[in-house]
Parts: C-alpha cells; structure tokens; sequence
C-alpha cells in the first residue's frame, strides 16, 4: 500500500491534548511492530492563508491501521517542508522521504 493518510487536529491553540493521546497511541502501535522505519506519523502546523493554524498529522503507508482507527483521511504523501516526526525511527526520514539530504 502506497497511500499516505492525514488527519487534522484542528486549531493550533486547541490541538496540544488530542496530539499527545494520539502520540501515545502511535507509540505504543510501532512499538508493538518492532518499530519498523516505514512506520512513521509526521506533524505540521499549516495555515493556508488563514489567520489561525491547524495541526495536520500525516501517517506513512505502513501506518495505516491507526490511521483507520483515528478515521484520518487517505491522502497524496506530504512534502517535507515544515515537517516534523511525531512517532517513529529517525531512519524513517530517509527511508520516505529519500530525496532528502540527510
């Protein structure tokens, strides 16, 4: 499976609670998994425009069981810009996002 997921948390001031509950999830679920490095959950504060932030949280391919669980919503992969690992191995930037410098 090839299909990213994201999940928005909603306003950046509001967010901080549900983002700790879903790290310890995802946490908890990649340990379980032997902590593979194509399981990876990414969080972006974005605005497009708008005076206020939102908390989008992008999961990995092989993530795709918690992201189910949560309902997040199947999407195309983000781009790495103002990315930010929220669980996973720091091998997991190399290995989905390869045309990275790391």
């Amino acid at each position: 499976m090839k299909d990213w997921f994201s999940k928005n948390l909603g306003d950046g001031m509001l967010a901080s609670e549900p983002l700790q509950q879903l790290e310890k999830l995802l946490k908890l679920t990649f340990a379980n998994a032997d902590n593979p490095g194509e399981m990876a959950a990414f969080v972006r504060h974005e605005s497009e425009g708008r005076l206020h932030c939102e908390v989008k949280v992008y999961f990995s391919p092989a993530s795709v069981a918690v992201a189910r669980e949560i309902n997040a919503e199947q999407c195309g992969r983000p781009i790495p810009d103002g990315l930010s690992l929220l669980a996973g191995s720091e091998q997991s930037w190399a290995i989905l996002f390869p045309e990275l410098d790391h």
